[in-house]
This record gives structure tokens, C-alpha cells and sequence, in this order.
């Protein structure tokens, strides 16, 4: 394998797609389902990035009887579908992403995704946005332990034939931050999405990037650091 490998590996929500509403409103309609008291975005967005049965699982009530979870775990489901045949509804890239990715596939890095999405769900949103053909690796909750557990970094590097040093994870909560540190490789914030820049650094960032020019300069510099190791 060529040693000068450039791997980024990116989260989709709150990343490369803004979801802040349609979660929030899927969220809100699953608890009214069930008849809870309505949640706001304060709370639902501190879950986002982790695998949906154990989001809901912080987000219930304490007493909320635990064989009830997975109904909560439909219904939120039931309501992003709903959401998504409604007329006029988006799930818009963030500026500024898609000429990244584009522009890093160009340069010849490889990428990937770690996302706490399911397949079917990151196909509906890759597909619709024309972004499969980018990426190199798709790891998702259906092959194992979600955030913050290491493995979707660490099979993302197993399917692209890197190493931690060749590696950066990119993504806008703490988890995605405590999934890369957890995996031995860098990581990169971004403040437009679902945590504070705060709550990102406490998860581990090694930056925290408010504007994809400045995500792009922090890849300049990481991949040129990869190059001279390789040289």
C-alpha cells in the first residue's frame, strides 16, 4: 500500500447535512406518540451521533419502562418518514460541503463515512444528495457498536488499507471526537452543527473549525503532514 494514504472520515448529521429540524420534529412527534412531555431541542440534540436505541434511552424519562423503548425507536422512525414525504422537505447540504468532498476526492484522498445512522438511512440522504460515488467506505450502526466505540474508525482503516496516523475523523459532536481519539487518530470539529464547540473540545478535538475554509486549511496541513512522513 503507497504510505502517503489521506483518509477522511466524516459524520453526516449536523456535518455534511443539516438535519437540526427534521430531527428535532421526529423526535418531538415519536414522544408525543408515546405520550410523554414534549422535548425540545435543548435535549435532542446532546444525543445525536449515537445509535438510536441508546439516544432514546438518555432522552426517556428515567421511569419510562424499558420494553417501551423500541416502540419510541419506531416511531421516531415513523416520523422522519413521514417528514421526508411531505411536500417541501429538505435535508440541505451545508455550504460549502459538497465542494469540499469533491474537491478531496480530486486531490486523491479516500473517503469514508462513521455515521450512527442505519445503511438505509445514509442511502436516502447519500442518494438523494448524487454523494456515493465520493466515498470509499460506509460504516454504520448495522455492523456493530456505534459512538463512541473506535470500530467504525478502525474498519473504516481496515477497508482503505490505512493507518491511525493517515487518518482524520470529522464531525460536529463530541462523539465523533471521543470515536476518533478512542481509534488513535486526529480530529477535526465543526461548531455549525449539533454540539457546542465546548462540548466538542471536552469530547477530545484537536480543533474545533467554524467555516469549511478553515476545515480545508486544517486538511491542507494534515495531509501535507502525512506526505513528509511518507517522503
Amino acid at each position: 500500500m503507497p504510505s502517503d494514504l489521506k483518509l477522511a472520515i466524516w459524520d453526516i448529521d449536523g456535518t455534511i447535512v443539516d438535519s437540526r429540524q427534521v430531527i428535532q420534529r421526529a423526535m418531538a412527534r415519536a414522544f408525543e406518540r408515546a405520550g410523554l412531555p414534549p422535548i425540545g431541542y435543548d435535549r435532542t440534540r446532546t444525543i445525536v451521533g449515537l445509535e438510536l436505541t441508546e439516544a432514546i434511552m438518555r432522552l426517556a424519562p428515567p421511569d419510562y419502562p424499558a420494553e417501551r423503548i423500541p416502540h419510541l425507536a419506531t416511531w421516531y422512525k415513523e416520523a422522519f418518514v413521514e417528514q421526508r414525504a411531505e411536500t417541501g422537505f429538505q435535508e440541505k447540504l451545508y455550504e460549502g460541503a459538497r465542494e469540499t468532498i469533491e474537491r478531496l476526492a480530486g486531490e486523491g484522498w479516500l473517503l469514508g463515512v462513521a455515521t450512527g445512522k442505519a445503511r438505509r438511512g445514509l442511502d436516502i440522504v447519500f442518494g438523494h444528495h448524487d454523494l456515493h460515488r465520493y466515498f470509499d467506505t460506509f460504516q454504520t450502526v448495522d455492523g456493530g457498536a456505534g459512538k463512541p466505540h473506535p470500530r467504525m474508525v478502525l474498519d473504516a482503516m481496515k477497508e482503505t488499507g490505512t493507518d491511525p496516523h493517515q487518518a482524520v475523523m470529522i464531525g460536529d459532536t463530541s462523539f465523533d471526537m471521543e470515536m476518533g481519539r478512542n481509534a488513535g487518530i486526529h480530529t477535526l470539529g465543526v461548531s455549525w452543527g449539533f454540539h457546542t464547540e465546548d462540548e466538542i473540545r471536552g469530547g477530545g478535538a484537536h480543533d474545533v473549525h467554524h467555516d469549511f475554509d478553515a476545515l480545508n486549511r486544517a486538511l491542507d496541513v494534515f495531509g501535507r503532514g502525512v506526505e513528509e512522513s511518507a517522503a
